[in-house]
């Protein structure tokens, strides 16, 4: 018998990396076992070590193996599950996808941190600045761009629903914290994350939860 994948994430109010690889294997249609561990609680301090070689979420265990980073976890799917589809199969497109995937991993650091992800907050206007400002300018065009030329086929940045918009799926959640507007395409396409059932579905758990981390937390006043 075949073992279920299991899932290693933080809270969903606020573990962005935990949405992109949960949002990106639900939305693939791919099985797994859901583990939730409170971010920095004391069962967080006492398993963390043993999930993750990183001691960070998420990341994922096979049966054999721990696989940790959301990219990496979401590229080992689209290499063993081919017919998941989360790459785009035109090579061409899929160059793009990779691009503004690798784009996301590892830039945008003052939109990260000025803007934590946090759905339970309603903040608009907030955490803007002159960097932030660039990020946001910078993502508008990779949304309207990808759209564009990329698109054709669907409602997502390439078409077809891929790892790259598992990838922005967080920042369109912070956007919609902090009340931040695109172009119309920018828009409509952050509305088209929005209304995905797994979205909801954690925008739902996230509501729900119960949990403060303080780092995550920005002042109403």
């Amino acid at each position: 018998m075949e073992t279920r994948p299991v899932l290693y994430i933080g809270n969903k109010n606020y573990s962005s990396w935990s949405l992109r690889a949960w949002l990106g294997l639900r939305v693939a249609g791919i099985d797994f076992e859901e583990k939730l561990i409170p971010l920095y609680t004391e069962e967080w301090h006492a398993k963390a070590e043993i999930f993750s070689p990183s001691k960070k979420v998420p990341s994922l265990f096979d049966g054999r193996k721990t696989i940790w980073e959301a990219l990496s976890i979401l590229e080992y799917f689209a290499d063993s599950r081919p017919d998941a589809m989360l790459w785009p199969l035109d090579l061409d497109v899929r160059a793009i996808a990779r691009s503004v995937s690798l784009e996301m991993h590892g830039g945008f650091t003052a939109l990260r941190s000025n803007m934590p992800m946090n759905l339970r907050k309603s903040l608009p206007g907030r955490g803007r600045g002159e960097g932030v400002e660039k990020d946001i300018a910078r993502i508008g065009e990779i949304f309207k761009t990808c759209r564009a030329q990329y698109g054709q086929g669907g409602d997502f940045l390439c078409g077809h629903f891929s790892i790259a918009d598992a990838m922005f799926a967080p920042v369109v959640a912070r956007f919609k914290t902090y009340g931040v507007s695109l172009d119309p395409v920018g828009n409509a396409y952050m509305e088209v994350i929005l209304g995905l059932p797994e979205m909801v579905e954690w925008y739902r758990d996230a509501l729900a939860e119960e949990w403060v981390v303080a780092g995550g937390e920005i002042s109403d006043a």
